[in-house]
């Protein structure tokens, strides 16, 4: 994830920063073409972000495998240090965020954000609406779907919300 973050930050540049040319030559020549470790990713991330302010978004960091998950925060926690012009926006569920907070050295502001109801039935009744086979269903059975879809829908988002935060608060 880094080297693709690396990848995109450098396709912005005018020019390739020297480290990141230097890197690559150096691994193109190298048996298999070997990828460079995490420090040196860093570094190249460093010195490109370094020339131009950098906006990083990274969404579902509590998708990662938790040994990734460690590494990338770790990571992301770094470049900031190096880094003061870069900034950062990850994604995840609400269990994640006393990891980010240390992950990243406290400078984690937290917005949390939820679904309501109406947003779910309004996305059932636009893919309802796309069907295409229309005739299939009544005006009756299309509500019935909204509606339970859309509870069921909340309901479930609301019971894993509240599962993946128990943990926390044990600790």
């Amino acid at each position: 994830m880094l080297g693709c973050l690396l990848k995109q930050l450098v396709f912005g540049l005018e020019e390739i920063p020297e480290v990141v040319s230097k890197a690559y030559r150096g691994r193109k020549s190298a048996i298999g073409g070997q990828a460079p470790k995490i420090s040196a990713i860093l570094n190249m991330l460093q010195a490109t972000s370094h020339r131009k302010r950098a906006f990083i978004c990274i969404d579902a960091v509590d998708e990662c495998a938790i040994e990734h998950q460690v590494k990338l925060l770790d990571s992301l926690g770094q470049l900031v240090q190096r880094s003061p012009g870069t900034r950062i926006f990850v994604t995840g569920r609400p269990h994640i965020q006393p990891e980010m907070g240390r992950r990243l050295d406290g400078r984690v502001a937290s917005v949390s954000i939820s679904p309501k109801r109406d947003d779910i039935v309004a996305y059932v009744k636009s893919r309802l609406a796309a069907d295409t086979t229309p005739d299939a269903m009544d005006n009756t059975l299309e509500g019935d779907i909204q509606r339970k879809v859309g509870s069921d829908i909340f309901e479930m988002y609301v019971e894993a919300t509240r599962l993946r935060t128990l943990p926390q608060a044990i600790h």
